[in-house]
């Protein structure tokens, strides 16, 4: 199998590939085409199927297995695959779709006690039985479904990446100003995404569910604490402050927040969301690019593109 991170322009390529992301279009002169983004472990590719048939854009779906032919180009500065032929996996090429999905670095195991371990943490009891209660009650989902659909810590366990992540970052912060109140930021961070194992469709072929596109997962997760907190008969301003958070985690309202941050620690909170998500939105596209060349343009990043130094690496 050749990897998609070692492809370089000038490749030619005859391999198993699962389309993670399917797109049909029509050319200028009216001719249909695929977009196919093809991913295996190592990451993902753009690719392109110019002469495509009603049967083609059948079968050309999310979490479908192929075979390709094609090559590998540089389209503006970025790589690119052009297929020539494809076909079907089958049973005899004895294949699964998750031998083609990227994982977070770290297992679900290690990810889950690190995260309990920050629960106890938690001081307030009332804040820690409501996270360890919604946490046990999504267990599965939260350890295996990716964080988002695209752009940043899109792959298997990334959700539970993503949290880890955020959860050390706020305790060095909560070391260095310790009038944030660690209670009720781990358990803003903890719980910030939780309405993802709702919105999204689940860690392979992922896609918006019908409640996630009509809902979305900020109101889903104050949903979901809301009930919680009704479950296990707690009250008080607690249970407000951290619904709060919730709301107010992507920081402004343009960026689909029902409430800006009007606690120390929602703003925390949506300023460590936004420097992981960038730091790995940063990496992603920076190992994908040899050292002395730029990334392509990151559209999440203001539609900058970074450069990757030749000494730095």
């Amino acid at each position: 199998m050749t990897s998609i991170a070692n492809l370089k322009a000038g490749d030619s390529v005859e391999t198993f590939y699962l389309i993670k992301r399917a797109q049909q279009g029509v050319t200028t002169q009216g001719k249909p085409y695929m977009t196919l983004y093809l991913q295996d472990r190592s990451g993902e590719i753009e690719s392109k199927l110019w002469t495509v048939s009603k049967e083609d854009m059948a079968v050309l779906v999310p979490e479908a297995l192929i075979k390709v032919k094609g090559d590998v180009i540089d389209y503006r500065n970025k790589k690119q695959m052009k297929i020539a032929m494809y076909r079907l996996a089958n049973e005899s090429d004895g294949l699964s779709p998750k031998d083609f999905v990227e994982k977070a670095p770290l297992d679900e195991d290690t990810l889950f006690d690190s995260i309990m371990d920050y629960t106890l943490k938690i001081e307030s009891g009332s804040l820690q039985r409501i996270v360890r209660q919604l946490i046990g009650k999504y267990k599965k989902e939260f350890l295996t479904f990716p964080a988002a659909m695209t752009n940043h810590h899109d792959f298997v366990s990334g959700l539970a990446y993503h949290v880890h992540y955020m959860l050390r970052t706020a305790e060095a912060l909560c070391d260095i100003y310790p009038s944030l109140n660690r209670s009720l930021l781990y358990s803003g961070i903890i719980l910030h995404d939780i309405g993802k194992v709702k919105e999204l469709s689940g860690p392979v072929g992922t896609t918006y569910t019908t409640e996630g596109n009509l809902v979305g997962h900020i109101v889903i997760a104050c949903e979901e604490i809301t009930k919680m907190a009704d479950e296990l008969n707690i009250e008080g301003e607690e249970v407000l402050l951290l619904k709060h958070l919730i709301l107010a985690h992507h920081g402004k309202l343009e960026y689909g927040s029902p409430k800006a941050p009007m606690l120390k620690e929602a703003e925390i909170l949506n300023f460590i969301d936004n420097i992981d998500a960038r730091m790995m939105m940063m990496d992603k596209h920076i190992d994908n690019v040899e050292p002395g060349t730029f990334t392509d343009r990151i559209f999440p990043l203001e539609g900058r593109f970074f450069y990757r130094p030749e000494t730095l690496n």
